[in-house]
């Protein structure tokens, strides 16, 4: 009998399935001693990397941990899995010290007591009432701002066992009207998934705390859309947050005991059940059941249902249309884990029609969070899946996430890198979702400074840093070109009628390199006192124009706060050399840190911040929370 991934158990009994529970109740502490009776964990080590990212997709439901430095998995297996594995060349050991680790983790969880709320050991992670209360909390203080729609039900909550409803926040700012570009970002599709909910939850933050201070926040949400689906799976997220292993939903109808429900991500209506049986399996005990009919779940109902809401079809019915490439919109699936950036196809080997461009566009995401970009399928396709409804039904762009090392990440490391290495990719999906297919290809904009205040009338230097370089080159490569030129533009966005650019020079005379410090003297005859946002973009030799990154312009207002910031190191290995950072000057209990001209996360302002660097040059910078212009300036230090 097929071994399934620490939460999958025999079927010994049907259990009733309120999703309201206790983690320690009787339920939950049945679950998890089916749980501790899973022993066919093993350590398999890959003959190359390359295979190892694809067995890591391929053989994602049986993850445990990845270890990509000491080149293995963990994964449960049963005998012709081992075999499959064996066939493309790794070695497999048995892993009893990681089955006695979990078994101690439940333990830990068991003894908690049935006054436990929060997710046991792992308080950094909200529950999904703490989710739910975070969303209404961003309505209720930012009504202009954000709404929070019901959008379908759990199936729990279909049955009359509890359950949740199926919410979307969407935000942008309502005052601003027009048809706007629209990202659209689902998360916690499989249930044990921690850190997936909180990255997208920290990201609504960043963007409503942010708005009216950080500049990029303000334009963001006043001409795009952004839809949260921050918890897909509310039901099965439940039984995770009781220290089960749980994947799919709650389905009562499918198996029982660890292993009832369906696999969501093998649910959608396109492409299900396509790959004959290799994507997906009939098994309703598998991890990735498919359920009996494509999107028989009510869950996967309400996010077909929602995407095909936001978009219109721009693909043909064949699986070689390709979406026009001034498309917009952007669909994020966000998983844990694999450290990987994903893009269609996974059901097939070939390229998808509108593959170069999503290529482009996963390089530049894995540029941010250092995973490696690749397209989705691995050493065996997946059907059924998420970027169904975007892409394969509608032609828009749509991309996986595999965030971190493990299912249950410790909160240091989400603290510490998943967040802050992911949230800036996020800020980027926001940025270039009007025309993703062609954005990405232009060069980016960043570090983009003009004076803390003019006087009404004189002039405004600006300075910003251009440069068509960030790809992540890891598996393949991107072609990078020189830098053309830049422009800035006050008030009114670039893309927008009435726009004016106002050419910027390259500060070392020439335009003639992929990266180019660039300046400009901003007009301000003619314009009121009061705060203007000015829109920098930059083009490249190919012809492409890239994202747009802003700043404030602050006409007769008062200069802001200096900030003094130093930067050093301390001693350390390759991937662990430490990076201090000591800054005066900044005002407020929290601000912003810039890494490589790339937001990192609002930091709390006690003049101090620690993080650990690979090999390369880091420059930093400290920011007044939500300003670009009452920053310190930028020092870079280089780790070995």
């Amino acid at each position: 009998m097929k071994l399934l991934p620490l939460a999958a158990a025999a079927a010994l009994c049907v259990l009733s399935f309120s999703t309201h529970a206790h983690p320690n109740d009787a339920e939950h502490r049945a679950l998890r001693q089916m749980e501790r009776a899973q022993t066919g964990l093993y350590r398999a080590y890959f003959p190359d990397l390359a295979t190892g990212r694809k067995a890591a997709i391929s053989f994602h439901n049986n993850l445990v941990e990845s270890n990509w430095k000491q080149g293995f998995l963990v994964l449960e297996l049963d005998g012709p899995e081992i075999a499959a594995l064996h066939g493309f060349g790794f070695r497999i050991t048995p892993a009893a010290d990681l089955v006695q680790r979990r078994n101690r983790f439940l333990d830990q969880v068991d003894a908690g007591g049935n006054g436990v709320q929060a997710i046991p050991g792992f308080a950094c992670y909200e529950t999904v009432e703490e989710t739910f209360a975070a969303a209404e909390g961003i309505t209720v203080a930012k009504p202009q701002l954000a709404t929070w729609t019901d959008v379908g039900d759990s199936w729990a909550k279909t049955r009359g066992l509890g359950g949740y409803d199926m919410k979307v926040l969407k935000l942008t700012n309502s005052v601003v009207g027009g048809t706007k570009p629209k990202l659209f970002i689902n998360a916690a599709i499989h249930a044990r998934e921690y850190t997936t909910a909180p990255l997208v939850l920290s990201f609504a933050r960043w963007l409503t705390d942010g708005y009216g201070s950080n500049a990029d926040a303000t334009w963001i949400l006043d001409h795009h859309e952004v839809h949260l689906l921050l918890q897909t799976n509310p039901d099965g997220r439940k039984k995770a947050e009781a220290g089960l292993s749980w994947r799919k939903n709650t389905n009562t109808d499918y198996c029982s005991g660890n292993s009832v429900g369906a696999d969501l991500n093998r649910n959608f209506t396109f492409q299900w059940n396509s790959t004959g049986g290799a994507g997906s399996s009939g098994n309703p005990c598998s991890e990735t059941f498919r359920g009996p009919n494509p999107a028989s779940e009510p869950e996967t109902q309400a996010v077909e249902a929602y995407i095909r809401s936001l978009w219109p079809d721009r693909r043909g019915p064949a699986m070689t249309d390709a979406a026009p490439a001034d498309t917009s919109g952007i669909h994020l699936d966000i998983h844990s884990y694999s450290e990987l950036v994903l893009w269609p196809w996974g059901s097939t080997p070939g390229q998808a029609p509108n593959g170069t461009a999503l290529q482009t566009l996963g390089r530049r995401f894995a540029w941010y969070n250092g995973y490696t970009p690749m397209q989705s399928i691995g050493l065996y396709p997946t059907d059924g899946t998420s970027e169904g409804p975007s892409y394969g039904e509608l032609g828009v762009a749509a991309y996986t996430f595999e965030l971190g090392t493990s299912f249950f990440q410790s909160c240091s490391t989400y603290s510490n890198t998943i967040q802050p290495d992911n949230l800036p990719a996020l800020i980027y999906a926001a940025k270039v979702v009007r025309t993703p297919y062609l954005t990405p290809a232009g060069p980016d904009t960043v570090n983009v400074v003009l004076p803390g205040s003019v006087t009404p009338g004189s002039a405004a230097t600006l300075t910003a840093q251009v440069t068509d370089t960030r790809f992540n080159q890891s598996n393949g490569s991107e072609g990078v070109q020189a830098i053309t030129g830049a422009s800035a533009y006050i008030g009114t966005p670039p893309w927008a009628p009435g726009a004016v650019a106002i050419p910027l020079t390259a500060v070392d005379g020439s335009f003639n390199s992929s990266t180019e410090n660039v300046t400009g003297s901003l007009p301000t005859a003619g314009l009121a006192n009061g705060q203007y946002l000015v829109y920098v973009v930059g083009t490249d030799a190919a012809g492409a124009t890239g994202p747009v990154s802003a700043g404030f312009l602050n006409v007769g207002s008062a200069p802001p706060p200096a900030i003094t910031l130093t930067v050093t190191k301390g001693p350390g290995t390759p991937r662990r050399t430490p990076v201090n950072l000591a800054w005066t000057g900044a005002t407020g209990n929290r601000v912003d840190l810039y890494r490589n001209g790339a937001l990192l996360a609002a930091t709390p302002n006690d003049g101090a911040y620690s993080e650990n660097r690979a090999a390369g040059t880091w420059s930093y910078k400290i920011c007044q929370r939500g300003s670009n212009t009452a920053c310190s300036a930028t020092q870079s230090i280089t780790t070995p």
